[in-house]
């Protein structure tokens, strides 16, 4: 009986994670993930609470909780600016190849 030939052998993940429509939605968690333990690590280098976070921002302390939890993908370009802005830093994105 000969072997049927895996489909995936040879591809990489983000083409199985495309075909199945997922590779978006992984990609923008990641990038989730990566931004809130940016600013977590600002934040504990400032030694700034996150009611003064929220202070400065002026804004809630709800809206900095969200910021910082890596599961959670709805985040605005001006929260971010206004958070980076809280904690002293500037927000650099970079658009590259696919």
């Amino acid at each position: 009986m000969p072997k049927t030939k895996n489909p995936h052998r040879g591809s990489d993940f983000r083409e199985f994670l495309a075909q199945d429509g997922l590779l978006e939605e992984v990609e923008a968690r990641a990038l989730k993930r990566a931004i809130a333990l940016q600013l977590q690590r600002a934040l504990k280098e400032s030694a700034m609470t996150k009611s003064e976070m929220a202070s400065r921002m002026h804004t809630s302390r709800a809206v900095v909780d969200r910021l910082l939890d890596s599961e959670n993908t709805s985040l605005t370009i001006v929260t971010l600016g206004k958070a980076a802005q809280a904690l002293g830093r500037k927000v650099r994105v970079d658009l590259v190849p696919a």
